[in-house]
């Protein structure tokens, strides 16, 4: 995961394209292959184009955390998915070395990053088992900046209050025992709020491996002037955004309450570059989530995977993904038994605007944004998601994401507002609820039946879809504001505690 891996044929012998098995543009023009990404064909004649080239998956059980350890179940998931894309991708691979084509191999999704012009995109798309070639290319996403900072600081965030965290605190769950991560613009990992909640801080010195992994490498062609670099050694925020995530989800300094579980250890994954994100940017901190690392790509540890990751980002096509590009890799990350929480989307107030990966897949516990005064926020994306067809109801819930203030990359505090800022809160919620339960660990099932049966049922005036807006549930609040006490109370309840195992979203 450290970088491409580069086979070098003889360049000599590939001078001439018929050779090497090349077939020219002219001779594909009338005839590209329907799996080539439409994006791609678009650049035909730009030379070399960043492509991800996605292979047959394999079918996973479904998370049975009653029959196994998570720890054994995140293993047994790798396990089935490396063995899965060593099959397949051996051709593929052959292929890529025969040209001498650069790669990144992810098994996560079985896919294969590469660099390579149409040309020789529409050959490797005849390979056995490859399903479509889509675009890989490094596009700016549309992320909140902080309002002006903050200085003087608060005992606790109006969020914080909001979902009830500091009412689960008085009951002594704090979120100790559960692991959660992040995959954003970086991370402020020395930030008052957020160092001793780091895993890879022991209380007096941190060791980066296994706890932090950066996707943003030196060939994928980031802007310059980043003052994180190319393959940070240490968690790093070239933004703000990802820092601010991870405040709300763990932070605390003293003063500052700002995070809902201020005992759960993080972990995270950088997968922006100034906000520039690619497929595979996000593929490989999914990747590294499920079987962490240490900074060199090597020794995996399925045992160091987290409980729930915090996704307070989308991909939508104008920046790389078609709707189903990640949703092999969610359904994998799922499947080990991990929450995977996603930030619903800023393009509402329009219906049927959850429509960007992850938020949009059955596999995500999708988070809209409300107010302090519990209206939804006008920019928060809406259901139901039609854009594959499905009619899914979405968001499930809804929590604070209107000038929330976190903890910032220059160590001081500041506001933003975005769903981004209502996923952290439920992602924290979720590291509560484990706190207090631990046998929720590997059960997203119950995790997230938990969560909408718990929810503050809230209507709207809106209706979109077969979901009215009077109804709970409906598609502006999913099925209402997330609520951290009802939700912990009822997976301590004895009489509960079993009986949400059948609810369905």
């Amino acid at each position: 995961m450290s970088g491409f891996i580069v086979r070098h044929t003889s360049l000599r012998a590939c001078a001439i394209a018929i050779a090497c098995g090349l077939i020219t543009a002219a001779a594909h023009a009338a005839t590209w292959p329907a799996s080539l990404d439409p994006a791609l064909v678009a650049k035909s004649g730009h030379g070399p184009q960043p492509a991800l080239i996605l292979l047959e998956g394999t079918d996973l059980p479904a998370a049975t955390p009653e029959a196994t350890r998570f720890e054994t179940q995140v293993a047994a998931t790798v396990d089935r998915l490396k063995a899965h894309a060593d099959a397949t991708q051996a051709p593929l691979v052959a292929e890529l070395e025969r040209r001498g084509i650069a790669y990144r191999r992810y098994w996560v999704a079985n896919a294969v990053a590469v660099e390579a012009d149409l040309a020789t995109l529409a050959d490797l798309a005849l390979l056995a088992d490859v399903l479509r070639i889509e675009s890989n290319a490094t596009t700016r996403a549309r992320l909140p900046e902080p309002a002006a900072i903050v200085a003087a600081p608060k005992v606790v965030e109006w969020g914080i209050a909001n979902v009830r965290a500091p009412e689960v605190w008085a009951l002594g769950h704090r979120g100790g025992g559960v692991v959660v991560a992040g995959q954003d613009t970086g991370y402020r990992w020395d930030h008052p709020a957020l160092r001793a909640s780091y895993r890879g801080w022991n209380g007096s010195a941190a060791t980066h491996d296994h706890h932090w992994w950066d996707a943003i490498h030196g060939d994928i062609g980031a802007p310059n002037g980043n003052p994180c670099g190319y393959s940070a050694p240490a968690p790093c925020d070239d933004h703000n955004h990802g820092t601010h995530t991870m405040g709300t989800i763990v932070g605390l300094d003293g003063a500052n309450e700002i995070g809902v579980a201020p005992e759960a250890r993080w972990i995270a994954c950088r997968n922006m570059d100034l906000g520039d994100g690619a497929p595979a940017t996000y593929l490989e901190c999914f990747q590294f989530f499920l079987a962490p690392t240490d900074l060199g790509g090597q020794n995996p540890r399925p045992d160091l995977a987290p409980h729930v990751i915090n996704n307070s980002w989308g991909c939508p096509p104008a920046e790389g993904c078609a709707w189903h590009t990640l949703q092999a890799a969610v359904a994998a990350v799922r499947a080990a038994g991990i929450v995977v929480v996603a930030s619903a989307g800023n393009s509402g107030p329009a219906c049927a605007t959850i429509a960007d990966p992850p938020a949009l897949y059955a596999d995500a516990f999708s988070v809209a944004a409300h107010s302090s005064g519990n209206t939804i926020a006008n920019f928060s994306s809406r259901g139901p998601v039609t854009i594959d067809g499905s009619g899914r109801l979405k968001p499930d819930v809804s929590a604070p994401g209107v000038s929330v203030r976190s903890a910032l990359r220059n160590g001081g505090y500041g506001s933003m507002s975005g769903t981004s800022m209502a996923g952290p809160h439920v992602a924290g919620v979720v590291a509560l609820m484990m706190s207090a339960d631990p046998t929720l660990k590997g059960d997203p099932d119950r995790v997230e039946a938990i969560l909408r049966a718990t929810a503050v049922p809230t209507t709207s005036t809106q209706t979109c879809g077969a979901f009215p807006g009077a109804s709970v549930p409906n598609a502006v609040f999913g099925h209402g504001r997330v609520d951290a006490l009802a939700a912990v109370r009822a997976v301590l309840d004895p009489l509960h505690r079993d009986g949400f195992e059948a609810a369905s979203p």
